[in-house]
């Protein structure tokens, strides 16, 4: 539902463009879907463009969104997967996202586990990952899939005015976005290695989103 919701709403505020270094059989196995995260909008951008994919990932979120009644329920639905941060059941979310891919799912991280504290629009690499991914890549044996978005900062970003003001106007200015999907890899069992690994893999696929989100 979620996934449905993302694909019928982003064409609307923005012009979503999708590249993709992955075959087709690469698509139908499941994977560690790693993204780079900006902007409160990037969920929805880069679930539009995996479901442009054949992609509909189970997604790994903040415990909090739990707590919007309307939304707790299509969380629950889709089987996604809260993430309980700085607390004792932090590790129960690597538990369910290890069951989801075991399942046949893709799951979708965000290897920084936060939004950047700045407060403009422009793009910028992605800062140091957390270790969650590397944590669930050797939990689970899957691999790695690096995705990069860029744009999703001129939808929303800076203060909850600005970001208000970002959401109601972007149908009328609706910027370039652009997701990168990249080709899959394996990491280190090593958890530091395996972090650092994701985190260029992932760079890399920004690189490319931010380069064609910027072509004319």
């Amino acid at each position: 539902m979620l996934s449905r919701i993302a694909a019928a709403v982003i064409p609307v505020l923005g012009r979503l463009t999708v590249s993709s270094d992955l075959s087709e059989e690469t698509v139908r196995a499941p994977g560690i879907l790693v993204a780079n995260h900006t902007s409160l909008a990037d969920p929805g951008v880069v679930l539009a463009a995996l479901r442009r994919m054949g992609i509909d990932p189970v997604v790994l979120a903040t415990a909090g969104l739990w707590r919007v009644p309307v939304l707790a329920r299509l969380l629950e639905s889709g089987g996604h997967v809260p993430v309980h941060r700085r607390t004792a059941r932090a590790a129960d979310a690597l538990e369910g996202a290890a069951a989801a891919l075991a399942a046949g799912r893709h799951v979708l991280i965000y290897g920084e586990g936060g939004l950047p504290a700045r407060r403009d629009a422009a793009e910028a690499a992605p800062e140091p990952f957390r270790s969650g991914p590397a944590r669930l890549a050797a939990l689970s044996g899957a691999r790695v899939i690096p995705v990069g978005q860029a744009g999703a900062r001129r939808l929303t970003s800076g203060s909850t005015a600005k970001q208000v003001a970002g959401f109601l106007t972007a149908p009328v200015r609706r910027p370039r976005l652009h997701v990168h999907v990249g080709a899959p890899l394996h990491l280190s069992t090593e958890v530091r290695a395996g972090s650092e690994a994701a985190h260029r893999a992932v760079t890399a696929a920004w690189r490319t989103a931010a380069r064609r989100a910027a072509a004319p």
